[in-house]
């Protein structure tokens, strides 16, 4: 005898989102001053409309510039409901979890919620917010909004107290501060969640021109000292940015940069701000962050590729509709590309970094197994796949490669317009007319596929469907190197890494195109290459290397080892620990240290070198 249930339906109990206008304006005010035990503390005043029988309330869950289910309801503590002043029961709803259902007995005029948003205290319990001398206060994780309305019909007027000696950073309109307590103009709430804050006791703002603000907060006073060539590449990059688009999707923009080793790291896009965390040192150690300081670029190209220029089923009414991101390819594969570009166009990434970057991308994919089977526009559900979780085999699994492999096509297009209109034109007039449309717009104006490929078509005839195609939408396509050939590059392989390699090494230790792993300082496998020398001998992530050939372990010496077999015949013999087991493998590898590098093909001025030069002259601010 076996039993055999029937399913209970699932009903949907959450209305769905309507184009039409709040009754209302919801009042949110949030009291961030609690700094030392890290907790935000929230107060939302919703109007109801006359006879409505129950009022749902959600906490948004797919967050846009995350590309999948992010939410931070498990953060969500203490909830209390009131209607007109009196406490009423709510109940989660059963299927929608972040959705809370509140009856309202006749008459009802407003509920009050009250709730405590915790942040996390340290990296195990997700992202840190708030520290003792800065915050980072994001709208869509602490407020609460109405079910049934499209986001951007809901009016809210917000209001937050930081401590009294804090600046408040942020792209929300009106701004008043009185003794630590900060007010702005009404916003609708899709607005309103695409606008966080940034403040803190150590803060500095600088005017970059064209409307754009470089607003920072960081650990330390002495962090804020950015020199006067080096703010000018700032002032360079903002110029260099509305001259490529030709037009500006906001009426102002503020750079909110944290730098800090104690706030949680963020780098995400916002249609008037970029919300970004680097390193406390940025600044005063200038020379040697050159490799880390595309945050800004990239995310400030957003405001027009991805908030203006959206694709139409990323797009979204509200925040617990579905995206779907397949054409994440131009979103963030274009975004990547001009990231870069403006970058050693303006000067704020020397040009010999931006060159190492793209030879990190170029040598990646030129060997990357996971490309036989699976295409770019596929990784664009990693996201929801596997959440930037790590994998245990990366290179065979892919992992959001429309970033990189995204660069190098759109690179291939920009050739290809450049060698056929004979250097008349390229990829910046297909930038220029796609995302710089309707100047003094900060809407959003969706697209799907054909609308790409068309305006493509407008530059310079070409086959250009079938050429996005074969590129994104198709597996096991040859190395996309076609577009660094055609720009005057070649990719070569040397024993030491490229300047962009070498600066983000820190003390991990690639060695992924040799041996076929990556080591962190204590020797420790972070990552290993399919079918590559290590797998072979079956060394994987998370073994130890204990010694290399007799002796104790270090970067210098496994680099000396691998050195060495060159000439050798012998496998390079590694001590390792797997767990509690300790055993020598042996490593048949005399190939020698390998690092991508780009190489010019002649001496002459090449398609990307001209692609990287500057279009601006330096302007005084």
């Amino acid at each position: 005898m076996r039993s055999a249930p029937v399913a209970v339906p699932l009903a949907g109990t959450i209305p769905a989102p309507q184009d039409v206008a709040y009754p209302g304006t919801i009042a949110v005010d949030i009291d961030a001053t609690d700094v030392r035990r890290g907790l935000f503390r929230v107060r939302e005043t919703i109007p109801v409309l006359p006879g409505q029988r129950e009022l749902v309330l959600l906490l948004p869950e797919w967050i846009p510039g995350k590309h999948r289910p992010y939410g931070s309801l498990n953060l969500l503590a203490d909830l209390h409901i009131a209607v007109d002043g009196k406490p009423t029961a709510w109940t989660r709803d059963p299927v929608t979890v972040s959705g809370f259902h509140v009856p309202l007995p006749p008459g009802a005029r407003q509920v009050t919620a009250t709730f405590v948003h915790t942040s996390p205290l340290q990296p195990s319990e997700g992202r840190i917010l708030m520290t003792p001398d800065m915050l980072n206060l994001q709208w869509d994780k602490m407020v609460l909004y109405p079910a049934g309305y499209y986001a951007r019909r809901i009016p809210v007027a917000p209001t937050a107290t930081f401590p009294q000696d804090w600046q408040a950073f942020t792209a929300l309109d009106g701004q008043k501060m009185t003794e630590g307590r900060a007010a702005w103009d009404v916003i609708d709430y899709q607005a309103l969640a695409d606008s966080p804050v940034f403040a803190g006791r150590n803060a500095r703002s600088w005017d970059l021109g064209h409307d754009v603000r470089l607003d920072v907060v960081a650990d330390d006073p002495k962090q804020l000292d950015l020199a006067p060539p080096n703010l000018a590449s700032y002032r360079k990059l903002v110029d260099e940015t509305v001259a490529l688009f030709g037009a500006r999707h906001f009426n102002h923009y503020d750079v909110l940069l944290g730098l800090s080793g104690r706030l949680g790291d963020v780098g995400l896009e916002h249609h008037r701000s970029a919300e970004i965390v680097d390193s406390p040192e940025l600044f005063v150690q200038w020379d040697r962050t050159g490799w880390e300081r595309n945050g800004v670029p990239h995310e400030f190209v957003h405001s027009w590729n991805g908030k203006f220029r959206t694709p139409a089923r990323l797009w979204t009414p509200d925040f617990q509709t579905p995206m779907q991101g397949n054409l994440l390819w131009l979103y963030e594969g274009q975004t990547q590309l001009w990231g870069w570009v403006l970058a050693a166009r303006s000067g704020l990434q020397p040009r010999d970094i931006v060159l190492g970057a793209i030879a990190n991308a170029a040598g990646s994919f030129s060997v990357l197994p996971g490309r036989a089977w699976r295409s770019v526009e596929d990784t664009t559900l990693d996201p929801v796949i596997d959440a930037r979780r790590p994998l245990p085999y990366a290179t065979l699994s892919r992992n959001e490669d429309y970033y990189w492999e995204g660069l190098l096509v759109w690179l291939e297009a920009d050739q290809i317009i450049r060698e056929g209109t004979h250097g008349v034109r390229g990829l910046d007039d297909f930038a220029r007319g796609f995302f710089g449309m309707n100047d003094g717009d900060w809407g959003e104006l969706t697209y799907e596929f054909d609308d790409v490929a068309a305006a493509l078509g407008r530059v310079y005839p070409y086959d250009w469907a079938g050429f996005l195609r074969a590129r994104f939408q198709a597996a096991g396509a040859p190395a996309p190197l076609a577009g660094l050939e055609k720009g005057g590059y070649r990719l070569v392989w040397k024993d030491q890494p490229n300047p962009y390699t070498a600066g983000r090494m820190g003390r991990n230790l690639p060695l992924d195109y040799s041996l076929g792993f990556a080591l962190d300082g204590d020797g420790r496998v972070v990552s290993t290459m399919w079918e590559g020398p290590a797998f072979k001998a079956g060394i994987v992530s998370g073994a130890q290397i204990v010694a290399v050939g007799g002796a104790p372990y270090s970067a210098d010496v496994i680099r000396r080892a691998v050195t060495a077999a060159i000439t050798g015949h012998e496998p390079i013999q590694l001590l390792v620990k797997r767990n509690d087991r300790i055993e020598t493998v042996p490593i048949e590898y005399h190939g020698g240290l390998r690092y991508p590098w780009l190489e010019r093909a002649g001496n002459a001025e090449t398609g990307l070198d001209r692609l990287l030069a500057p279009r601006t002259a330096p302007t005084q601010h």
